[in-house]
């Protein structure tokens, strides 16, 4: 899996113009936990821009005063007049303590009804599950091969080893519709068959 490093300073002072002067030389503030302790530190704007403009499931490794810590994204705070990264929190990753994490998904194959000239529709780009941190995959692959049109995939057809999957298991991610050209196919077909 892809691991994004970002070089941190321990951060030391605290409140609104401490937070100010941080961001005006282009620094973020942020906070790991999870962990033995909480570790508040600063980073370059710059150095989170891999982690966080992507769609993909990374991890960072942030070296804070010459301790590294393995971690997942969790959340960002983003200003809403500029739209700058202001603020991450990042999770700590511990071996034997279970994570929440995204993870995309990636659908692979071409669904029997496509051929047939239906369309897949995807609902869901990725699913929130709970997991062992050695487990953490890049992605979930979903096969939708077997999927004629009018199928749905809910969350409960997709079966992943080692991840407890939280979202509701009757959610559709993805389903196979008829587009106008096979609307109209089959309607010039229909009183064919009728005439024989």
């Amino acid at each position: 899996m892809k691991t994004i490093t970002i070089e941190g300073q321990l951060r030391t002072e605290f409140g609104k113009s401490a937070t100010r002067q941080l961001r005006s030389q282009e620094l973020v503030p942020g906070v790991i936990y999870g962990g033995a302790e909480e570790v508040n530190f600063t980073a370059p704007a710059k150095a989170f821009k891999l982690l966080v403009y992507t769609p993909n499931f990374q991890l960072a490794e942030v070296n804070v005063n010459g301790k590294t810590y393995r971690c997942i994204l969790k959340d960002l705070q983003f200003d809403k007049i500029t739209d700058e990264l202001i603020h991450v929190d990042l999770l700590e990753l511990v071996e034997d303590k279970k994570v929440v994490a995204t993870i995309p998904l990636s659908f692979v194959g071409t669904a029997i009804g496509v051929k047939g000239g239906g369309r897949l529709e995807t609902k869901m780009k990725a699913l929130k599950v709970r997991s062992y941190p050695r487990d953490l995959k890049e992605k979930i692959e979903v096969n939708v091969e077997h999927m004629n049109v009018g199928d749905n995939l809910r969350v409960q057809d997709v079966k992943t080893e080692n991840y407890e999957v939280l979202n509701s298991p009757r959610i559709p991610i993805a389903s196979v519709v008829t587009t106008r050209a096979l609307r109209q196919e089959e309607a010039a077909a229909a009183p064919a068959k009728g005439k024989k």
